[in-house]
């Protein structure tokens, strides 16, 4: 196998190790030359010197943050095949479309003829995911997928208020996203789980058992964090629906689905999507997201204002919405994500959209055909866009699914998700997107053998990894209940 370590280094020093006393990174003006301009602030303004701050050059800092960078993985370097996350390529045309002046120098206080462009942007983004998944209308104001989870369970309580009983209970399945029961318990709901069948799908006795006037909703993750396809829910919808109870789906692997399934036409109430996941905006690192939330015609009224709506060929946002859960983002969401997705979908077309699905599937089941029988394959129901697999063939060796992942950086691979989803135990979650070649996929399976091989012959060799990496095996644990977050001087 090719040697994917070479951009690997030693470890790394500190800043505070690299400084020598007297170093500087500048060079000041001679008291002969006269600046052009010269700030004055006053004495109060100025800070003290920072005891130990560290003191270098200007090349020692530019050299140690690139050393640095070429430590980083990210979906520009390789396979990021983490499940339930769709690490998936953001085309660079979608960055260079969003630095476009006209987009990127906008305020949002700006008059409205002023920005006719983007709110146009705005009005035809949320009618394109509305065709595309079969909901009604959309808010594109939440700022992330777990925002826009709260914002539907925020839509859902409100309008079985307006119906005269907000309810008390809302239904998860133990094969949804972990953020679920979060957004439902904020909004004043408790939770209670329906069990999965042997096939991961919905179990239609449990949910028939918990239905009942309390239940308000079922919060139904589709495709499941099994990568299967909820093949009941025509029956999950006549149950719920039968209740006076809506359906919210979590629509965050609507990556699976893209030009094949409308999860509005499945009698979905509400719905949410994740831009970077299925439209390949930006995703991780706690920067700008958008979460959309689509609802079914009856809920358009409380949908979050301002809306963009258009009136004699001029755009503008509408207030009007006396029904409003109210507005859940300043302004109107984080614009420039938007941008993102537009040219996406603009760019690929409703037939490049269907492709995205046909590919994300074929790359999984590639995987998956690939290691069966190596690796143990808790459900043998059909997958589509990410397979789950568990560390249970290893168990006499005593290697466990975190001892696969750290062996995988010896090898180049960010590991793919793990214990995740909780009904499998020691899950490996994997989910290559549709963005990778055979090729990369081939070098992955490649490594993923080769681990396994390792784990019968030498398990030692997996429980002590990995070896090539700047920094070795952490002890988790103790690093997540005493973490040492910054250098102090007394540690050096």
């Amino acid at each position: 196998m090719e040697d994917r370590n070479r951009y690997l280094r030693e470890r790394e020093k500190l800043l505070f190790e690299i400084s020598r006393e007297g170093k500087i990174g500048y060079s000041p003006l001679k008291d002969d030359i006269e600046c052009a301009f010269e700030p004055e602030a006053e004495k109060d303004c100025l800070r003290e010197d920072i005891p130990y701050f560290p003191e270098l050059s200007e090349v020692e800092v530019v050299r140690h943050f690139t050393r640095l960078s070429q430590w980083n993985y990210a979906v520009d370097a390789g396979l990021y095949p983490l499940g339930s996350c769709t690490m998936k390529y953001n085309p660079k045309i979608n960055e260079k479309v969003a630095r476009f002046s006209g987009f990127l120098a906008v305020h949002p206080y700006q008059p409205e003829r002023t920005v006719q462009g983007c709110l146009k942007l705005i009005h035809e983004l949320d009618s394109w995911l509305s065709e595309i998944t079969g909901m009604a209308k959309f808010s594109l104001q939440p700022a992330a997928g777990a925002h826009g989870e709260l914002t539907g369970m925020m839509i859902i309580r409100a309008h079985l208020s307006k119906m005269g009983d907000p309810r008390k209970i809302v239904l998860i399945p133990d094969s949804a996203h972990g953020t679920n029961p979060s957004s439902a318990h904020i909004c004043g709901y408790r939770v209670e789980e329906v069990r999965s069948n042997s096939n991961g799908c919905v179990d239609l006795a449990s949910l028939e058992e918990k239905v009942n006037k309390d239940v308000a909703a079922l919060m139904l993750t589709n495709p499941n964090t099994l990568g299967v396809f909820e093949e009941n829910i025509a029956a999950i919808e006549e149950i719920i629906h039968r209740n006076g109870s809506l359906l919210y789906c979590d629509g965050a692997n609507m990556n699976a689905l893209v030009g094949i399934s409308r999860p509005g036409d499945a009698g979905v109430d509400v719905l949410h999507l994740n831009l970077h996941k299925t439209f390949s905006t930006p995703h991780g690192g706690g920067g700008p997201g958008a979460g959309p939330v689509g609802v079914s015609r009856r809920l358009v009224p409380m949908l979050p204002v301002p809306v963009v709506d258009v009136k004699d060929g001029k755009y503008f946002l509408s207030y009007d919405g006396p029904e409003s859960i109210g507005r859940v983002r300043s302004f109107y969401g984080n614009f420039l994500i938007l941008v993102r997705a537009y040219s996406y979908i603009i760019a690929l077309g409703a037939e490049g959209l269907r492709e995205i699905a046909q590919a994300a599937v074929l790359n999984a089941n590639y995987i998956r055909k690939s290691l069966e029988g190596l690796y143990h394959l808790p459900y043998s129901a059909p997958t589509l866009h990410e397979v789950v697999f568990s560390d249970k063939h290893l168990e006499a060796t005593g290697v466990k699914t975190l001892d696969i992942a750290k062996r995988l950086l010896d090898y180049r691979f960010h590991p793919p998700t793990i214990y995740f989803p909780l009904i499998v135990k020691g899950a490996l979650m994997i989910e290559p997107t549709e963005s990778e070649s055979r090729e990369e996929l081939d070098e992955f399976i490649q490594a993923m053998r080769a681990i396994s091989e390792e784990a019968m012959k030498d398990p030692e060799l997996l429980k002590n990894a990995p070896y090539t990496t700047p920094v070795r095996r952490l002890d988790e644990v103790r690093a997540a209940r005493n973490p040492r977050l910054k250098w102090s001087p007394d540690k050096r």
